[in-house]
């Protein structure tokens, strides 16, 4: 039997079986090693790196890897690294030792530091500095102009000529702050505005401070003085009976007028049946002015002839205050819708002034021809939250 010529091997340690061991923990001040991932160059394998831990955070763990060859920077990046941690990404490490035959295995997992690079030569490069917004829109307006449409060139010469120039601007600015200034001299103050915003509401002028409901509005804000003291009360003094008081008034055919009437033959006081005379007249005349002038309009005359007997700076004061010319004929004096709602809320403010801020509501919706439900909401708003309040009514 021919013997074969093939070389034996001698025995290895690897046949006889491979052995698994715990690398020793106790060396607390080892850092190594570890385990990186490299951005598509690696560094060559005598590539040094170095491990730093920020200021303040040795004990959360925190660790940088950074190394360089003689091109390129490589340096961990946190986020990153962090972001593969979270992912569960482990490994254990492991030596082996073909010599002996044996594999030791690191006790704890590794996580990977993903390394960035950084090019050396293009750190030191400035580069091109970024266009200014100025040559920016130059060159864009130039390329429009030579390549863009028809409407894309209208576009950009519209954008130009609105472009404002604030260099230009610059000398004309303090002429245009003292132009401000000067128009400011005229405006009014926030009293004034106020004032003039509270004369052109359409109610009496009130007093908002006051707490006496007789206070709210003042009478001579209701009634001028001067119309107020041309009324004649001798007339009244010689009668004693509501039926010869009614030739008196410009009208006495509203309910409200003639119950009023009838209680002033009760009066006892003369001032007082005086006072109360001159507010039931003036109310007479607001009713005769609401009847007679509609929305049509009449003349300042044929007025003066259908309130014969008042006399005239009353009738001059009703039609400046609650009637309305129309551009085309300034002769006819018209009561317009605001101008009726003005004169309602002075009508409403005597009578609620003549009955003790307590009035009955259906009587004058009667004599005023208004829906009840309408009367009383506008005498409400008339009262105001002061007299309401006074009478232990709600606010709301």
């Amino acid at each position: 039997m021919a013997l074969s010529k093939k070389r034996k091997r001698d025995d290895s340690p690897e046949r006889n079986g491979l052995s698994f061991k715990l690398a020793d923990s106790s060396k607390s001040g080892a850092l190594g090693p570890l385990l990186v991932s490299f951005p598509a160059i690696q560094a060559p394998e005598s590539t040094i790196f170095k491990c730093y831990a920020p200021d303040g955070q040795v004990k959360e763990g925190r660790m940088d890897v950074v190394g360089e060859t003689p091109d390129i920077e490589f340096a961990s990046h946190f986020v990153e690294s962090q972001r593969a941690a979270n992912s569960g990404c482990r490994y254990m490490l492991a030596v082996h030792n073909r010599r002996t035959s044996s594999l030791t295995v690191l006790p704890t997992p590794k996580i990977p530091h993903i390394l960035t690079r950084s090019v050396k030569a293009l750190k030191t490069d400035p580069g091109e500095s970024a266009p200014s917004a100025l040559a920016y829109r130059e060159a864009r307006t130039a390329l429009g102009e030579t390549f863009g449409t028809k409407k894309a060139r209208a576009a950009i010469r519209a954008e130009e000529r609105n472009r404002v120039d604030v260099n230009a601007m610059q000398g004309v600015m303090q002429h245009v702050m003292d132009g401000i200034e000067k128009g400011a001299e005229n405006l009014m103050t926030t009293e004034e505005a106020k004032e003039t915003e509270d004369s052109n509401r359409l109610i009496p002028k009130f007093n908002a401070t006051t707490s006496d409901p007789a206070e709210v509005y003042p009478l001579h804000n209701i009634i001028p003085e001067a119309e107020w003291k041309i009324i004649n009360t001798s007339e009244f003094d010689t009668t004693k009976l509501a039926g010869d008081m009614t030739g008196l008034l410009p009208t006495a055919r509203p309910e409200w007028i003639q119950n009023h009437l009838k209680s002033l033959e009760n009066v006892s006081s003369p001032k007082a049946a005086r006072k109360t005379w001159k507010l039931v007249y003036y109310v007479s005349a607001l009713f005769q002015l609401r009847w007679i002038t509609g929305r049509k309009g009449l003349s300042k005359d044929i007025i003066h002839r259908k309130m014969k007997g008042v006399p005239t700076i009353i009738v001059d004061g009703l039609l400046s205050r609650f009637t309305e010319t129309s551009r085309d004929n300034s002769a006819l004096h018209s009561l317009t819708s605001g101008m009726e709602t003005k004169l309602l809320a002075y009508l409403l403010a005597l009578c609620l002034r003549v009955d003790g801020y307590a009035s009955n509501p259906e009587v004058i919706a009667r004599d005023l021809s208004l829906p009840a439900a309408r009367h009383s909401q506008r005498a409400v708003q008339e009262l105001g939250w002061v007299q309401r309040l006074s009478l232990s009514l709600p606010v709301n």
